[in-house]
């Protein structure tokens, strides 16, 4: 295996395990079917899960390189990295 296959095993593995949750499966379609951005207490109720629980499932995907955040003022958003996913993942959000 060359250093390019390794460093892309490497950001896919941490990847991959954020996907194989039902929950984060769910707030990535969500993301995908909005234009820009939702705060993360949109995207609870949305989703009808608790504060703790969505905070919880948002660091996973931004820990794998999935979605970005950004806080204004006491309001955290969030958007999908879709450049992360066409390079690592083509197609996949075409497939959810």
């Amino acid at each position: 295996m060359n250093i390019k296959q390794q460093n892309k095993k490497q950001v896919l593995v941490p990847m991959l395990k954020a996907l194989a949750d039902e929950t984060r499966l769910d707030i990535v379609r969500t993301l995908r079917d909005t234009p820009g951005e939702l705060s993360c207490g949109d995207i609870g109720e949305r989703m009808s899960i608790a504060k703790s629980t969505a905070s919880y499932h948002f660091r996973t995907l931004r820990e794998a390189g999935l979605i970005s955040t950004r806080k204004d003022i006491r309001t955290k958003y969030v958007s999908l990295r879709r450049d992360v996913f066409d390079e690592y993942l083509p197609g996949f959000l075409d497939s959810l």
